[in-house]
């Protein structure tokens, strides 16, 4: 990357962060995934009772075997043989959480993370309930606004996803959103957060690559 595109996503984060704050999220700018790691072990204390939600960012920063240290009460949605049920308990225990770990499927300039959730989970966690919230998301996940936003989640992240979790869907097929009504559908739940109440609850963590879908 030449410095003169550097130049054009340091000058896009630098304005995502300033909306955040005025929007009471805190905004942090690091280079790799070993300063993301660094980041939230800041943000974190020994003992926390940890949860995520699905990301494929948490895995590739290296967040997901990060948590599963002794350091931390680590609710692990991805550990091997869970049960349905011991998934939903999971899921369910999250709210409780100290703090809670995600991604988001896109940020605006002006400050806003937006999500969409097939079973909702994540974003019921991400707007109430664990004290601290920790949004991970590389500079592919910034967009100008919410239209962007939404046209990023029709073109890349739903079909990405339905695609990683061998959903029947025709967006796993064409590569791209076709509003359906399948029922292997991923896209259910639209969530627009623009502004905590509970200030400083929500951080999050922009790394200058690409992560996730």
């Amino acid at each position: 990357m030449d410095k003169n595109t550097e130049f054009i996503i340091e000058k896009r984060v630098e304005r995502t962060i300033e909306n955040l704050e005025k929007h009471n999220m805190n905004g942090y700018f690091v280079q790799n995934e070993k300063e993301a790691l660094k980041k939230i072990e800041e943000l974190m204390n020994e003992g926390n009772t940890v949860s995520v939600g699905g990301s494929m960012t948490l895995f590739e920063s290296g967040a997901i075997e990060f948590l599963r240290s002794d350091k931390y009460n680590f609710l692990d949605r991805y550990k091997k043989d869970l049960t349905k049920d011991q998934i939903k308990d999971i899921y369910r225990k999250s709210f409780s959480a100290d703090v809670y770990l995600t991604s988001s499927n896109a940020i605006t300039e002006d400050g806003e993370l937006y999500n969409v959730d097939g079973t909702g989970n994540r974003v019921a966690a991400m707007v109430y309930g664990p004290d601290k919230v920790i949004v991970v998301v590389g500079v592919n996940k910034i967009v100008k606004d919410l239209d962007e936003a939404i046209m990023r989640n029709r073109e890349i992240a739903a079909p990405a996803n339905a695609k990683r979790l061998n959903r029947s869907t025709p967006c796993a097929k064409v590569g791209y959103c076709m509003d359906c009504t399948s029922k292997d559908r991923i896209c259910n739940d639209y969530v627009v957060i623009r502004r905590q109440g509970s200030i400083g609850r929500i951080h999050v963590i922009i790394v200058n690559k690409e992560l996730g879908y």
